[in-house]
């Protein structure tokens, strides 16, 4: 029955009304309190991001906000680190980690009117404790104030050759050479025979080694152990320090290089291993001239495949330590692992520092179905061929016309 009129209200029920809406007032109160705590822990989400970028921007820029300054020129002698790509305001954050200026403001202030603060080049720079803002700027900008780098060249040994009355300086030599500097008034370096030692004594772990090369490194002789881990290239040296620690800085340097030149990771199509790869590059590098590394490479490949022995005097003249071109009967007659006139097969080890152009060879080979080859030209353009005869031709020609 209809109850429009209200008739037949039960007061219980109406009494329970209020009751119902009491509970939803406090239903909604509560999820308006769920809101806020929820915004509230936004709110301090947001603050902590913002607080810790602030303090990064502190850790980084420290000292900048400062306008302490010293006076003078310096006082005691100390080496800091440029990075690749640091800005003004981070070099200013290192010279005062390194307590050559009083803050890094004064760095920063000096260096507003000296734009060449801008093209300050990555390395080492022997600077001084407690140097005013202006003395730090003008001996950043000093070329002389930047320690050298070390050049390495394709296809230069780890020691020293001797060619006729001229020393050709090895990998070692180089680095010793770098690794002086005058500090607090006396030279200190180290020697090519303490960088040597340090090389083939320690643990190929600790000198940086790549995982890819390790097991070859362990199985090689020691003086040959680090042969083409170096390639060529431009390093940076930092002097003061110990043997060991100069030679794993080159060493994890040049693994960067060798990780963009396509080693390890481009090997992997190639049938060899990324070891086998660096040690073909370092042949290639000493057989021919850039715009050949493409064939030789290709007769590599194809004489690995054959399998016929390499018969490079490269190979030959790396373990005599000889620079020669050619090799004579008794060399080539001589039992060993670097003579691949008897030994068929890739050297145990690399035998130069290889460049990024005989890596991408090495890589990729030009192709076809070349066998031989020999320099043909005075410039040192060499000529290919297929077959063991039509090689023999075009070498008696280059030896008639004084080629070599």
């Amino acid at each position: 029955m209809s109850d429009d009129l209200g008739l037949f209200t039960d007061p219980e029920v109406e009494e329970r009304r209020p009751l119902r809406r009491e509970r939803d007032n406090s239903a909604r109160k509560k999820a308006k309190k769920r809101k806020k705590t929820i915004l509230w822990l936004v709110v301090a989400m947001v603050l902590a991001v913002g607080m810790g970028g602030a303090y990064y921007g502190y850790r980084e820029l420290r000292g900048i906000g400062s306008y302490d300054d010293y006076t003078g020129s310096g006082e005691a002698d100390t080496i800091v680190e440029v990075q690749d790509g640091d800005p003004a305001s981070k070099i200013a954050s290192t010279l005062y980690d390194n307590g050559v200026v009083a803050s890094g403001r004064a760095f920063i202030e000096a260096s507003k009117n000296d734009a060449r603060v801008t093209s300050i080049q990555p390395g080492f720079y022997l600077m001084k404790t407690k140097m005013s803002g202006q003395q730090a700027v003008a001996r950043m900008v000093d070329p002389k104030t930047r320690v050298p780098a070390v050049q390495i060249v394709g296809g230069i040994k780890l020691t020293d050759i001797k060619v006729g009355d001229k020393l050709v300086k090895g990998i070692y030599s180089q680095l010793a050479d770098a690794s002086c500097t005058e500090k607090d008034g006396q030279k200190t370096c180290l020697t090519g025979d303490e960088i040597k030692a340090a090389a083939e004594q320690t643990d190929p772990v600790a000198l940086g080694v790549p995982d890819w090369a390790l097991a070859d490194v362990k199985k090689a002789e020691p003086q040959y152990r680090l042969e083409g881990l170096i390639m060529r290239g431009v390093y940076q040296v930092k002097p003061g320090v110990s043997a060991v620690e100069l030679i794993r800085g080159v060493v994890v340097s040049s693994t960067q290089k060798l990780q963009g030149a396509g080693i390890p990771g481009g090997t992997m199509n190639t049938g060899f291993r990324p070891y086998e790869v660096l040690v073909i590059a370092s042949l290639i590098e000493k057989e021919a001239i850039e715009k050949d590394f493409g064939k030789v490479s290709q007769v590599i490949y194809n004489r690995l495949k054959e399998p016929m022995a390499l018969q490079f005097d490269s190979t030959i003249n790396y373990k005599n330590n000889q620079p020669h071109i050619r090799t004579s009967d008794a060399d080539r007659n001589r039992q060993g692992p670097y003579n691949t006139y008897l030994t068929q097969g890739l050297t145990p080890t690399p035998i130069g520092s290889p460049s990024q152009q005989a890596i991408a060879a090495a890589l990729k080979p030009e192709g076809g179905d070349i066998m031989y080859f020999v320099k043909c030209q005075k410039d040192g353009t060499s000529c290919f061929s297929k077959t063991y005869e039509e090689h023999q031709a075009i070498d008696q020609k280059a030896q008639r016309e004084g080629v070599y």
